[in-house]
């Protein structure tokens, strides 16, 4: 295609999919309404379920952190399911015998405190730098075998008790020894963070075992790598469909405060994994949206978005958590507004690669539709609306029409209905038009998508029928 968009399905959609993200909805025959509320309904289930699919997965070490220097990093290719499970089964027992040694040194650490042995009390850190070597080694084991297979056996690992294992490494110990084992902590947030990525099911075990609010102290570290690789598995961990993880995250202490620092202050890197938090927490819990807008953070991700050079990292993030903050109240829609997003947005729409267009689409459409469980359109929707398309916002639109991403053009055509609609004076329909809206949605005349063959013919009946045109 011209634009450059892929010839993709519904289900093969971005990681950003969501019900927040269903906002843009919108009817073209009132006739119609109670169809078009099974059709929300039926898009922001795609949408959700889309969002649940996704997976990040961190095979390679993130740059700057301690494994990235001793990282072989080949894929695990061409080896026997059952050697690659043998191999799992035999690292999660090694992991067991390691953690037991570790206990096993508490116990004797403690029985030589209470009797005074204060000579072989000081043979013992000697003993704890050789364990944590060990765990260390133990660790990156099962990780790569985790991260770096070309089928991950994460069932096998599950099957060998891992989960428990995981979260039990990274909350071992007190805070000062925790620091001391930095490594050991960033290795088990790594695994676990591919788990998470696994399915519902694998999150939910993880979350039940207590691998959240570990996870969420070691984000707030102030060692980069460290935190990269914490809010990455977050990211990972808490992406729902249940928004209990989202809501128990940005309740902990810190956390919101940590989000700020490194969106205001981090490498794009960093910054970028702590976005996709913000992404993940901002669509799935109200609680989380209602501390963000009334926070910096907001302006922090417009402040991102003005100086990224690089449209791969951070761009993407930041314009999908803008949209789910978007997609809430009047208050929501006015703060992205009046920032400096809307002009930096229209011109991603219409300037940038595929992807980052369709998630600036969101975001301004979004600004222009009324929130749910308010019936007429308030005078600043109008006005979002009208600014948006007099700032050459409506080609944008139209060319994902014309996308073969079905998404994409659902996207276009609601926003098209929108201007038809709600543009003041009746100017709407002229300005689609002018722009080859008409061309662009009867290419949807005999489309063999039900939905929006239906969607695009009834726009065209509707504002371009017999009486247009006639005064």
């Amino acid at each position: 295609m011209a634009d450059g968009s892929p010839s993709a399905s519904p289900s093969s959609a971005s990681p950003n999919q969501h019900h927040h993200r269903g906002a843009i909805k919108s009817s073209v025959h009132n006739s119609a309404a109670s169809r078009r509320r099974e059709q929300a309904i039926a898009i922001g289930k795609e949408r959700r379920e889309a969002l649940m699919r996704a997976k990040r997965v961190c095979r390679a070490p993130l740059s700057g952190s301690d494994e990235a220097a001793m990282e072989e990093g080949d894929m695990v290719i061409n080896e026997e399911k059952s050697d690659l499970d043998a191999r799992t089964a035999q690292a999660v027992e090694d992991l067991k015998s390691a953690l037991s040694s570790h206990n096993n040194s508490e116990c004797v650490k403690t029985l030589i405190k209470d009797l005074n042995l204060e000579v072989y009390l000081l043979m013992v850190p000697r003993r704890g730098k050789g364990a944590q070597k060990k765990k260390t080694e133990v660790l990156r084991a099962l990780r790569r075998l985790l991260s770096q297979s070309e089928v991950p056996p994460v069932e096998a690992a599950i099957k060998a008790g891992v989960v428990p294992l995981l979260v039990q490494y990274l909350s071992f110990g007190s805070s000062d020894e925790q620091k001391s084992s930095t490594l050991v902590a960033e290795q088990c947030a790594w695994a676990i963070g591919n788990v998470a990525g696994e399915g519902s099911e694998l999150r939910n075990k993880l979350l039940s075992q207590g691998a959240l609010l570990p996870l969420a102290r070691l984000m707030l570290s102030n060692k980069g790598s460290t935190a990269r690789t914490a809010a990455w598995a977050l990211s990972n961990l808490i992406k729902g469909p249940d928004p209990m993880a989202a809501n128990e995250l940005i309740s902990v202490d810190g956390v919101l405060n940590t989000i700020i620092r490194n969106l205001e202050k981090a490498d794009e890197e960093l910054a970028t994994e702590v976005a996709w938090v913000v992404v993940y927490i901002s669509a799935l819990s109200e609680k989380a949206v209602g501390l963000i807008v009334r926070s910096s953070v907001p302006q922090l991700l417009i402040g991102r978005l003005l100086a990224s050079e690089n449209l791969q990292l951070l761009i993407p993030e930041a314009s999908w958590a803008m949209s789910n903050i978007a997609a809430g109240s009047f208050e929501h829609k006015k703060l992205i507004f009046a920032s400096e997003a809307p002009p930096l947005l229209i011109h991603l729409l219409t300037t940038a690669q595929f992807d980052i267009r369709r998630e600036a689409a969101y975001t301004l459409g979004n600004l222009c539709v009324v929130p749910a469980g308010n019936a007429l359109p308030p005078n600043i929707i109008v006005d979002h609306l009208v600014a948006i398309v007099n700032g050459g916002a409506l080609p944008g639109f139209i060319n994902l029409v014309r996308s073969a991403d079905i998404e994409s053009a659902r996207i276009g055509l609601q926003f098209l209905e929108l201007v038809m609609r709600g543009y003041p004076n009746g100017q709407g329909p002229k300005l689609v038009e002018k722009e080859d809206g008409i061309e662009a949605m009867e290419r949807f005349q005999f489309h063999e998508n039900e939905v929006m063959r239906n969607m695009a013919n009834g726009l065209v009946d509707k504002y371009f029928g017999e009486d247009y045109g006639l005064e």
